[in-house]
């Protein structure tokens, strides 16, 4: 059997595995919180569309893949399968937005969650051993029975424990402990099917072909800023939807949505400007006084006769 390194930048890849685990996992759950209070079903599952790309994208796919970089087998190059690598993204996201969707609508219950639980943990198995499927060594991989079923089970129990998170957890808090205890299950997922995996070496050390793990750095990168700018754009495109409108898609009745016309640069007339009663009255007053007719011109007053003094007798 050949050694194997699953840590060979040391604590950088299970640091970075975690932290983008537990992003993803946060970003979810703040998504599941808002389609819990969303008031259609269409918004609803928009809601829980992006979730599912946050932790199964974010959150799981990523994250495994992260912690991937980690491995090496110093007796072999390692490679990677573009089309497998792809498809264990797909199972991901898919298989969490099933889940998502199962527990989303409806009323919560027990059998409701453990039913999505056992979806959503399949389709992470599915993933990880896909993405495990996917690598290319010089070499045969075998795998420890009782690591690969307790792998499955932990897979199993977080996927049910992040549904739960899911329909139930509350407030900033809460939720920033539900997203570290959801990357601890699916870090602990991802290294205890690393730890049932053996490499036996082929004897004829054929170079296997595909991608090399250094090159699947960009389109990590890439996909992981991706998904936070989309996530988060998304998201804020859905409250700016909701804050201007009542949740059904009509306008709200309120301070932004007043005037449903659509604004134009006209000045407004008197008729449609709202006056208070007050002024109402002050209006019709000149309104009347301007509307009776203005009398003609006053005659301007005859100045008062000049007193005349009698004549004079003689004599006086």
């Amino acid at each position: 059997m050949a050694h194997v390194h699953h840590f060979t930048y040391g604590a950088f890849n299970p640091i970075a595995a975690y932290l983008l685990a537990f992003l993803g996992s946060f970003l979810g759950l703040l998504c599941t919180g808002r389609a819990r209070d969303a008031h259609s079903r269409g918004r609803r599952n928009r809601w829980l569309v992006i979730a599912a790309f946050a932790i199964g994208g974010g959150g799981i796919w990523l994250m495994h893949f992260s912690a991937m970089l980690g491995f090496d087998v110093p007796d072999s190059p390692v490679r990677y399968d573009l089309t497998l690598t792809l498809a264990s993204l797909a199972f991901s996201v898919v298989t969490v937005g099933i889940g998502l969707l199962v527990v989303g609508h409806g009323r919560r219950s027990t059998g409701r969650i453990l039913i999505a639980g056992v979806l959503t943990g399949s389709g992470v198995i599915a993933m990880h051993y896909t993405g495990m499927e996917g690598m290319r060594i010089a070499a045969t991989i075998h795998y420890h029975p009782g690591l690969v079923v307790a792998s499955a089970a932990i897979a199993l129990a977080a996927s049910t424990v992040a549904l739960w998170f899911a329909v139930s957890v509350r407030g900033w808090l809460n939720i920033t402990g539900a997203a570290a205890v959801m990357a601890v299950a699916v870090c602990g997922m991802h290294y205890t099917g690393m730890a049932a995996m053996s490499v036996e070496l082929d004897p004829s050390g054929i170079a296997p072909g595909g991608i090399r793990p250094l090159t699947m750095l960009v389109p990590i990168t890439v996909i992981t800023a991706a998904t936070i700018v989309g996530v988060a754009l998304s998201a804020l495109q859905a409250m700016t939807e909701e804050e201007f409108t009542d949740g059904a898609g009509t306008p709200k009745r309120g301070v932004h949505a007043e005037n449903p016309q659509p604004w134009a640069l006209k000045t407004p007339t008197m008729g449609a400007v709202r006056l208070t009663p007050a002024a109402r009255a002050v209006v019709s007053g000149r309104t009347a006084a301007a509307a009776r007719p203005s009398p003609g011109p006053r005659p301007s007053p005859r100045p008062a006769p000049t007193p005349v003094a009698p004549p004079a007798t003689p004599g006086s």
